[in-house]
């Protein structure tokens, strides 16, 4: 099995948050590797990560850091490869992180999830996944549908609750 997509962090701190987005690449069963890289504590480990990715079989890469969170547009620079930058609540609510990965300069885009949404930046990525595999897309098919079904269920579940004046 080889990692279609990588998950990228500044440190293991950030492991809780981008958890999420393993859980749904593996929901997906779509083969992921997850690393620890710091662009400002391991510059070199960070280039040469990305400019390697490709020849690995990497197709997107999710790259999460809080502060001032340069790591989704440093590996952006250096690759080809479709970049999701995730936002860490580290400091100031994740403010300075969400603004430090989305203005990014002309050339070098960085898709970005919101603050602390690896679940969605894994979603994103299976969906670019998908746009050359029809099975990921079934499966992301299949997934939002069942996002439908929640919301009828707990459409029908607010029906049983009682008050006075409630109408419906």
């Amino acid at each position: 099995m080889q990692a279609q997509v990588s998950i990228i962090m500044g440190s293991t701190s950030d492991l809780p948050v981008m958890e999420k987005a393993a859980k749904i690449l593996n929901e997906f069963k779509i083969p992921f590797e997850i690393n620890a890289l710091s662009a400002h504590r391991t510059p070199e480990k960070v280039e040469e990560f990305a400019k390697n990715a490709q020849e690995r079989g990497i197709k997107v890469i999710i790259a999460a850091a809080g502060m001032a969170a340069h790591l989704p547009g440093v590996i952006a620079a250096m690759t080809s490869i479709p970049v999701i930058g995730v936002p860490i609540d580290a400091t100031l609510k994740g403010i300075d992180s969400i603004f430090s990965i989305l203005q990014m300069p002309p050339g070098i885009p960085v898709a970005t999830v919101g603050v602390n949404a690896a679940q969605n930046a894994g979603i994103l990525a299976a969906q670019i996944l998908a746009v050359g595999n029809n099975e990921i897309n079934k499966i992301l098919i299949a997934y939002k549908e069942s996002l439908k079904q929640k919301i009828v269920k707990a459409n029908n579940d607010l029906a049983n609750v009682k008050f006075e004046y409630k109408t419906n």
